[in-house]
């Protein structure tokens, strides 16, 4: 009996610890998820491991290289012996050797290398910094859209239990006789209609819902939610800053900005790097190598004696000199200074698209804090005229049509509120993530 509790209660944890979690995600742990599963992110990170491969390569071509080789020949018919004489035998020889190379002086191509791809490198962390804030504010986004469904749905929610309790309070002055059966059908056709707004409301939270969990990347989202501050604290911890304060921050601290100096940098080294080749490349060479040979039909000496007696080393230096390269290396500057000022065109094409965000996410900030201090100004005649109505409806002296329209005016200016509101906030985001 106990066995079979241990069992059952085995079965419960197992259950409950399948089940998915129920907590909601906060703004900062969407990022995170997002920035942890997104394959663009995990695409770039390998692109950059390739950079660092290149950069580590470019280093490494300094150094000296090391050889090592091993020859067998077999020789038919005539045979030249030891002493240079041409023998009717068969023989072999086996030759073994080792040699270095050292590249003294390139016209400094090698340095330029390493420069060009220690800026390759530095572009690819630039880059790989841009897709991250780009999908920082996808999320946020994202996020700030279900926060303002919740609240649309929650003033839906709120309004049909307005609309509830004026029902209410209908059927009891229909019964005293202080109000015609035909205006408590208008209210319940109203509280049918505010219903399937509600219905509405709770069908755009799930879609926007869906929306950022799949730009999480989300394998199981169907009990995924979020949870943060009221949009007010977010309002209040941003700073509206001026576009100009923004643009220059951004100018200083945007990745792309930096992504487009350091492929520039790069640029001007693969020009030097072209440039390079029209000087006189130096190197040293070392070798040592040693052979047996056996010929048929004669006394050979021992492996052992021969590969002592034949060993020989060898030292040198080879300069070369550039004379004429069918204008390879010509045609190679001009290709690396076209690549300069095209990297320059790009670097103000980036500052110019810059500015553009920039200007355009602060005028539409303003215009979104405007439309919210005109709403919230709205909001509060809106509600008074519909404290009003109210009364009136309540003391006989309104139809229901007319509390009916004072409803759906305050209905219509807390829903403008909202959205003025979250776009407030989201245009602040914008411009916080530009100047970073």
């Amino acid at each position: 009996m106990k066995a079979r509790c241990f069992i059952a209660l085995l079965a419960v944890w197992a259950t409950i610890a399948s089940l998915p979690a129920q907590r909601p995600f906060t703004l900062e742990e969407c990022i995170e998820v997002a920035l942890r599963n997104n394959r663009t992110v995990k695409q770039q990170q390998l692109s950059k491991e390739q950079q660092q491969i290149a950069y580590s390569q470019a280093r490494a071509d300094l150094l000296p290289n090391l050889n090592a080789s091993v020859g067998h020949n077999f020789v038919f018919g005539r045979s030249k012996g030891r002493d240079d004489v041409y023998q009717s035998n068969n023989s072999s020889q086996t030759n073994f050797s080792i040699s270095s190379d050292l590249t003294l002086f390139d016209g400094l191509r090698m340095k330029y290398n390493i420069d060009a791809r220690k800026a390759d490198l530095q572009a690819s962390e630039a880059d790989l910094q841009k897709i991250e804030r780009d999908i920082t504010l996808s999320v946020s986004t994202a996020f700030l859209q279900v926060l303002l469904n919740k609240e649309l749905l929650q003033i839906a929610a709120e309004q049909v239990e307005v609309t509830k309790a004026n029902i209410e309070r209908s059927k009891q002055m229909v019964n005293n006789g202080k109000m015609a059966q035909g205006e408590l059908y208008e209210l319940e056709a109203q509280q049918a209609q505010e219903e399937l707004e509600q219905v509405r409301a709770e069908s755009n939270l799930q879609l926007a819902l869906l929306d950022l969990a799949q730009i999480m990347e989300l394998e199981e989202f169907s009990q995924f939610d979020v949870t943060a501050p009221a949009v007010e604290t977010l309002i209040n911890e941003g700073v509206l800053l001026s576009s100009d304060a923004v643009y220059q921050s951004a100018i200083m601290h945007r990745p792309e900005i930096h992504g487009a100096q350091y492929r520039l940098v790069s640029s001007e080294k693969e020009w030097l790097m072209a440039k390079s080749q029209y000087y006189p490349s130096l190197s040293f060479g070392a070798n040592m190598g040693t052979g047996y040979y056996h010929m048929n039909g004669l006394e050979n000496d021992s492996f052992s004696s021969q590969f002592r007696n034949n060993m020989s080393n060898s030292i040198g230096f080879s300069l070369s000199i550039p004379l004429f390269n069918r204008f390879q290396i010509r045609n190679s500057v001009r290709n690396a200074r076209l690549a300069i000022e095209n990297s320059k065109l790009e670097m103000d094409k980036t500052k110019l698209d810059l500015r553009k965000q920039v200007e355009q996410a602060y005028y539409n900030a303003l215009g979104a804090k405007s439309r919210w201090k005109a709403a919230q100004k709205s909001e509060k005649a809106t509600e008074e005229a519909f404290r009003f109505a109210e009364q009136k409806y309540e003391n006989g002296r309104a139809t229901s049509y007319e509390l009916f329209q004072a409803k759906n005016n305050r209905t219509k200016v807390l829903g403008e509120q909202a959205q003025a509101k979250y776009e407030y906030a989201f245009r602040l985001k914008i411009l916080e993530l530009l100047k970073e």
